[in-house]
């Protein structure tokens, strides 16, 4: 089994208060259309993000990219958007269709020292896991991309919330407005996988690790959190790639990889019990889990109706190899001999590891839109 390594958490909070080729990501009509307006959804006017490469919007860019993602900050990256801007993707991600739906403007990367911060600040970093830098290598598991794991945003999060009020109280305050100012916030976390031998041995470290930062969250004053679990890793062309296993048993009716899959359904068991115990320790807090896992599932099953072609929902767009998945570790997207599929939008998988930005959308629709994240973390309203 190849060791891989893939982040996938992501944490979001939502409050109602008043290195080539990169470019800032277009604010399209729709996208900024609300900016300086209050509160446009919800009583929604803000959103604080940590995560990996599924939300990152530019800090790893900042950061410096190398290895694998280094191709991330550059062409054919953002081919949707009209330049490379630090997602991995050909366009924008759910953070921003999220964004977008609650008539804010897109998040800016905390590392954009001149960025505008007034509607929040994006953490997320490309690479980064729910369990730090030594943690990990005293399992024998190496980071190459950056040491901005979850503790690490999580700290600069408290540092910027310090800079920008005067005390524990105002911080408190800011993440919790009362129930009929219309705040949200919202947290959505995942996990990391090492392999599935390694993988099942972090599995309980890991949701330690993001159940423990939710706690601090909560003692910080959020009201409302989201916490969602894991993709089903067996449908990821990155790791179908990586197990190629020619037993037509070993795939499940989806055509994904059945041992995999089980293995995502573990971790999400796990993370379940553990939002369990969050919700005793704190009632007086909303705490939902988002399933992930059956809204891309989901998307799958209906690919066809989404517009997707259904002949390749396990095959990169952008990638090398001539493989049943297009993904080559050492040919990532980006990379000299990469091409990119004609039509990206009718595609699920951008480059093997990441979806496309059309699969984003459908994501994002799944999980606020029609029940796949409950409680719901946003009332939209009713069409």
């Amino acid at each position: 089994m190849a060791r891989i390594l893939l982040a996938a958490f992501v944490a979001l909070i939502l409050v109602g208060v008043g290195p080539c080729h990169a470019r800032p990501a277009p604010q399209h009509a729709a996208m900024s259309a609300a900016k300086g307006k209050a509160a446009a959804v919800d009583g929604i006017t803000a959103i604080y993000n940590f995560g990996d490469s599924l939300s990152d919007t530019g800090n790893l860019l900042r950061e410096g990219a190398a290895g694998m993602l280094q191709y991330t900050t550059g062409p054919p990256y953002g081919s949707a958007i009209g330049g490379a801007t630090g997602r991995c993707s050909d366009g924008y991600l759910m953070i921003d269709f999220l964004a977008k739906d609650l008539g804010l403007p897109l998040l800016n990367p905390y590392l954009d020292k001149g960025a505008d911060f007034a509607h929040g600040v994006n953490f997320a970093v490309a690479g980064a896991t729910a369990l730090d830098a030594a943690a990990l290598s005293r399992r024998g598991v190496s980071v190459p991309h950056t040491n901005s794991s979850l503790a690490v945003q999580l700290q600069q999060f408290k540092d910027f919330m310090s800079a920008h009020t005067r005390s524990p109280q105002e911080i408190r305050e800011k993440l919790a407005r009362p129930a009929g100012d219309g705040e949200r916030n919202l947290y959505n976390f995942g996990r990391m996988a090492a392999g599935v031998v390694e993988a099942t041995a972090l599995v309980p470290d890991v949701v330690r690790s993001v159940t423990s930062a939710a706690r601090e969250l909560l003692d910080m004053g959020a009201t409302r959190l989201v916490i969602p679990g894991n993709f089903p890793l067996g449908c990821v062309p990155s790791y179908m790639a990586a197990v190629d296993d020619k037993d037509p048993a070993a795939y499940d009716a989806t055509g994904c990889l059945a041992a995999l899959n089980l293995f995502a359904q573990m971790h999400n068991v796990l993370l379940q019990q553990g939002i369990r115990e969050l919700r005793r320790a704190y009632p007086g807090a909303t705490i939902a889990y988002a399933d992930y896992f059956y809204a891309y599932v989901r998307m799958l099953r209906d690919a066809g109706e989404a517009g997707f072609d259904a002949a390749a929902l396990t095959r990169a767009c952008c990638g090398a190899g001539a493989g049943a998945y297009n993904f080559d570790m050492d040919r990532m997207c980006g990379a000299p001999g990469a091409s990119v599929c004609a039509r990206p939008e009718e595609r699920v998988s951008w480059d093997g590891v990441h979806l496309t930005q059309r699969a984003y959308r459908v994501m994002t629709d799944l999980l606020y839109h029609k029940g796949f994240a409950s409680p719901a973390p946003v009332e939209f309203p009713r069409a």
